[in-house]
C-alpha cells in the first residue's frame, strides 16, 4: 500500500527557473519514476523561492530517498501525511486518516 509524504527540497533559487528549467526537471524526476516502477508516485509540487514541497505516494521513506539518489535532487525533510484537512472540517463530526 502506498502512503502518502510531503517531501522538503532545499534547492536555492529553484523559484526563478524558466518554463524550460521547470520541464527539465519534472524529466529528471520521470526517468527516476519509471526506474522505480510502482513503489513511488509523484502527484505534484509546489514551488517556493528556494524550497520545493513536494507530494509523493511511496511504499515507504527509502524509495523516496532512492527517487532522490536518482535523480539528484535532496530530499532534506521527508514527513508522511497522517490526516488531511481543509475548511469543510469544521462541519464534520469525524476526521478519518489517510490510509
Amino acid at each position: 500500500m502506498l502512503r502518502k509524504y510531503v517531501i522538503e527540497r532545499e534547492v536555492p533559487g529553484i523559484g526563478s527557473n524558466s518554463a524550460e528549467g521547470f520541464c527539465t526537471v519534472a524529466g529528471t524526476s520521470n526517468t527516476a519514476l519509471a526506474r522505480l516502477g510502482t513503489r513511488i508516485q509523484w502527484v505534484h509540487s509546489y514551488v517556493t523561492a528556494d524550497r520545493t514541497y513536494c507530494i509523493y505516494l511511496a511504499e515507504n521513506e527509502e524509495v523516496i530517498r532512492e527517487h532522490a539518489r536518482l535523480s539528484g535532487f535532496p530530499a532534506n525533510r521527508i514527513t508522511e501525511v497522517v490526516t488531511m484537512i481543509d475548511p469543510t472540517t469544521a462541519n464534520r463530526t469525524a476526521v478519518s486518516r489517510v490510509a
